[in-house]
């Protein structure tokens, strides 16, 4: 290869080193600033195909999309001094992309842990306004609203970001709270139950008593009847054992006596003493020849 050749060779090269270098592309996506020595000379630059002087000018690109900032589990204050466990999350995206490299030098990170105390912060001072009623029911959208606003002001004013919302994850009680409110609703529970059985008991009881006294009344009332009945029976049995006895005094009499002897005699290892000449033996005496 002649001299003249390679020359041609080694500035073709170059020349296509600097062509590339002179290009560049932002995509949609992305937010850009470009650089000399450093400093900012075109702020904001748009997507699409773009020059630039090699070696002199540098790009930086940043993800122009929206990102989150998942901050850590935070304790709090309410306004009635009760800790909370706070988890919280914010949505942002780049605003001002100058304002954003100079404040953070293009790194998502720093942006993050910079947001991240501002979030905390704006956290610390909403909780401490608002009753632990209002954070966990009443107020949570007025209070994820206003930490939006106030965080999203200052973000834009010091980090070139917009922070377009703000939400709580979630909202719990300390572990040593959260101990001692489950003693106290096991307590409670404990003391509802034993009011419940004590209830049952006395419920129970009248029902066993009112049994009772329906079972003795009824008791009562067939007794009653029954006596009633018995005695309508005797009645009947004297008329007619008077009826009887009217029209044959004699046979009535024997009548019984047989009554009487077959009682007297129905168990015959019974032993009776009585005086033969007595009027029991009467009509026995009667039947001998």
């Amino acid at each position: 290869m002649s001299n003249k050749s390679l020359i041609a060779l080694i500035v073709g090269v170059i020349l296509a080193v600097i062509a590339w270098n002179s290009f560049y592309i932002v995509s949609q996506t992305e937010r850009a600033v470009l650089l000399q020595f450093g400093r900012v000379v075109q702020a904001d630059v748009q997507p699409g195909l773009h020059v630039k002087v090699p070696y002199v000018n540098q790009v930086r690109k940043f993800d122009g999309r929206l990102l989150t900032l998942d901050a850590p589990t935070q304790r709090f204050l309410t306004l009635e001094k009760k800790a909370v466990m706070v988890d919280a999350y914010a949505k942002w995206r780049v605003k001002d992309a100058e304002r954003f490299y100079t404040a953070t030098s293009g790194l998502k990170q720093i942006a993050d842990e910079r947001l991240s105390r501002r979030l905390e912060s704006g956290l610390r001072d909403q909780f401490g306004k608002r009753t632990l009623h209002e954070v966990v029911s009443g107020e949570r959208d007025a209070l994820m609203a206003d930490i939006t606003g106030s965080l999203n002001r200052m973000a834009e004013k010091e980090l070139g970001i917009e922070v377009v919302d703000v939400r709580v994850k979630a909202i719990d009680l300390p572990k040593e709270v959260n101990r001692s409110v489950f003693e106290r609703m096991s307590t409670e529970r404990e003391r509802e139950a034993r009011e419940h059985r004590a209830k049952g008991n006395e419920l129970a009881e009248g029902i066993r008593a009112d049994a009772d006294r329906q079972r003795r009344v009824l008791l009562a009332e067939a007794y009653r009847e029954s006596e009633e009945a018995r005695g309508d029976g005797d009645a009947q049995a004297a008329a007619i054992y008077s009826k009887a006895y009217g029209q044959d005094q004699e046979f009535y009499a024997f009548y019984r006596s047989l009554r009487a002897y077959r009682e007297s005699f129905a168990n015959k290892s019974d032993v009776m003493v009585l005086d033969p000449n007595s009027e029991f033996f009467r009509y026995m005496e009667k039947t001998k020849p």
